[in-house]
């Protein structure tokens, strides 16, 4: 098999670029990185070079690692003894089945797909996609992904019982109305409202049967649910101004969550819920820079809705763009959107503490865009002790990725740098409002679609999956294009997350090495795509993917042995990969977490049967065309689900 029979994409058709900056894409930094390497390594040889050496290179990357200063926190080298290994399953092989596959010795469970009630009692899911937006804003929205178990109680009792908190990032409207969306009506708009934003329900376990229990605390957070803001850009902003009161959280993509016990969820991709027919109307710089068009993503809730009609009420599209906090313990709270984490396309939103600071960690994820970083003034416990939220109080960086491993943090901060009122920036609430335009403007390091963020909790290096990328002009490196992604991990100087600088490297250049000869990868972990990424407490690193149906099971896409979506678990000190579950067709697997023991872990299912070049496209006359998976009813439709994955003999996940 050659590398020529695979045709990449010049883009990934969902997904292109809306950044016209002059800014050097990362393609370039790392080819200059990379051209200055005498060796070439891959698997645990170059994880090995990361851990005696200090740099940071991983399974499947193409070079090896230039030496760097590390701090106290450098972890053990691979094949200490007595040192546990973090892999104890048997890897599964790629499937292109309807079926979702986890090893030998796990069992499964399909817990609250689409539709579900949020309380035992509530309204029934009706197969034939009739259920009302009334109804619907009492279920389990459609399309799961980034997602959290809040325990209920101390010890053992926390690990049978809680609360699982999930977003909903899109809807199919193919498979949410029974008629489709040929005809758009005011119903429908409020229906696609309900079906996404965020759920919070109560589960328990009994007799290792995981089920949704009667709970005051069970909510659904809607695109129609009353919000607020806090932080630098408040809710009176003249930028904020729109028709009607603020409302709702949309396209709702990975997560993140606070050590005071709450949730977050990221807007990503909200632009394209609006769209306009007056054609005379042109996006405004700022409009473009975010990818705000006429059309939107077709969803034509303008037709029915004139909220979302950008030449009628163009304010609306300020109050997106967020992270928003939601308190899964009082379901009377208002959903706070934290202002002063900037406005772009948040994939999510990873906090880690250091020196009792908050550091947040947050992709762009838009071919061509950045990775952020909010670093919390004082420490968050003291700032609560003032009654003041640890989320509105600090700085807000952009990423400077360079030549020679190392990198810099540049303040995205009024009066610094270019941002000044001079340069037309009028004070921190208009940086914030056009945050991707102040990153440009500071030189801010083009990524490859940044999307989830993990922070090793053994050693604090920072992991960033970059989905996939169109390439840039010039030589390409690691690809151009890049259709198969990779994952990035830096260290902070000093191993303090608060740190302005750091050293970066490549943990794994993603892809299959039939068509890639510089992939490091075999039958037992080739894999395209990586999103989701989550570390367990023990060092685990789970990594999710989310090819797109353009190019899944496709040899011309060079993704016909990588096959369905999948997750995998690494040990970062290894550089070792293993794949654990494959899911359904046309689905992406994403969300992960496990009960505090880890003996339980709940993965996300989401848009199985969703439209694939690969298998088809689901009609109203036929929603099962790409797949049927949970329920398999010949009746049915396919539907997003969170699946619970348990050991048989009851131990650790992955171990």
């Amino acid at each position: 098999m050659s590398a020529e029979r695979a045709v990449f994409p010049q883009v990934d058709p969902d997904d292109v670029s809306s950044n016209p900056s002059g800014n050097r894409p990362f393609r370039e930094v790392l080819h200059g990185r990379m051209s200055r390497r005498d060796t070439l390594l891959g698997g645990t040889a170059a994880a090995a070079a990361f851990l005696v050496g200090g740099a940071l290179a991983g399974a499947g990357t193409a070079a090896a690692a230039e030496p760097a200063a590390r701090g106290p926190h450098t972890p053990a080298k691979p094949g200490r003894p007595g040192r546990k290994e973090l892999l104890g399953f048997a890897p599964v092989p790629p499937s292109s089945a309807d079926t979702f596959t986890v090893p030998e010795g796990y069992e499964t469970q399909v817990l609250i797909p689409w539709g579900t009630p949020i309380r035992p009692g509530g309204p029934a899911w009706r197969k034939d996609g009739s259920n009302t937006a009334e109804e619907q804003a009492e279920q389990i929205g459609m399309n799961h992904d980034g997602m959290h178990f809040f325990p209920l109680g101390r010890g053992s009792e926390g690990n049978r019982r809680g609360m699982l908190v999930l977003n909903h990032e899109y809807i199919d409207a193919q498979l949410l109305y029974p008629d489709g969306d040929e005809e758009m009506t005011a119903e429908k708009v409020r229906k696609a409202l309900e079906a996404h934003g965020v759920s919070a329900v109560e589960i328990e376990s009994v007799d290792g049967r995981w089920r949704v229990v009667d709970s005051p605390r069970a909510r659904r957070v809607t695109g129609n649910t009353p919000v607020t803001f806090s932080g630098p850009v408040r809710a009176d902003h003249p930028a904020l101004r729109a028709s009607g009161p603020a409302r709702g959280t949309l396209n709702n993509c990975a997560h993140g969550f606070t050590p005071w016990g709450t949730y977050l969820t990221c807007e990503e991709n909200w632009n394209g819920y609006f769209g306009t027919e007056d054609t005379s109307w042109r996006p405004t710089a700022e409009q473009a820079r975010y990818g705000v068009s006429a059309r939107g993503f077709g969803y034509r809730w303008h037709l029915a809705d004139p909220r979302f009609d950008v030449a009628v009420n163009a304010n609306e599209l300020n109050r997106f763009g967020w992270v928003v906090e939601i308190d899964p313990m009082d379901p009377r709270s208002v959903p706070v959107k934290r202002t002063a984490l900037g406005r772009i396309k948040h994939e999510g939103i990873t906090l880690t503490e250091s020196r009792g600071r908050i550091v947040g960690y947050t992709g762009d994820d838009q071919d061509g865009d950045y990775i952020y970083k909010f670093v919390g003034e004082g420490t968050w416990r003291s700032q609560r002790a003032r009654g003041r939220s640890p989320l509105d109080h600090g700085r807000l960086y952009v990423a400077r990725f360079d030549d020679d491993g190392t990198g810099t943090w540049l303040p995205l901060v009024h009066g610094e740098g270019p941002l000044t009122k001079k340069n037309g920036w009028a004070d921190q609430t208009d940086v914030l409002l056009r945050t991707r335009q102040a990153a440009d403007a500071l030189g801010a390091t083009k990524m490859d679609r940044p999307e989830w963020i993990a922070v090793n909790p053994r050693n604090k290096d920072v992991y960033c999956a970059l989905t996939n990328g169109s390439g840039w002009e010039g030589e390409a490196n690691p690809r151009t294009p890049n259709p198969y992604g990779h994952i990035i991990r830096w260290a902070e100087a000093k191993g303090d997350n608060t740190a302005t600088t750091f050293r970066w490297d490549i943990f794994v250049l993603a892809g299959d090495p039939a068509y890639d000869d510089r992939v490091k990868l075999d039958d037992s972990n080739i894999f395209g795509s990586p999103d989701g990424l989550w570390f367990d407490d023990d060092g685990r690193l789970w990594i999710q993917t989310d090819i797109s149906n353009s190019a899944q099971n496709l040899v011309a896409r060079g993704y016909d042995r990588i096959a369905n979506n999948m997750m995998l678990a690494a040990d970062p000190r290894t550089g070792e990969i293993r794949r654990f579950l494959t899911g359904p067709r046309g689905c992406e697997i994403t969300g992960v977490v496990t009960t505090p023991d880890r003996r339980t872990m709940f993965v996300n299912v989401q848009h199985p049967g969703e439209a694939s070049a690969a298998w088809g496209r689901p009609t109203p006359e036929n929603p099962r065309a790409v797949s049927n998976w949970p329920d398999f009813d010949p009746a049915g439709r396919p539907r997003s689900a969170t699946v619970v994955i348990r050991r048989t003999d009851g131990g650790v996940i992955g171990g």
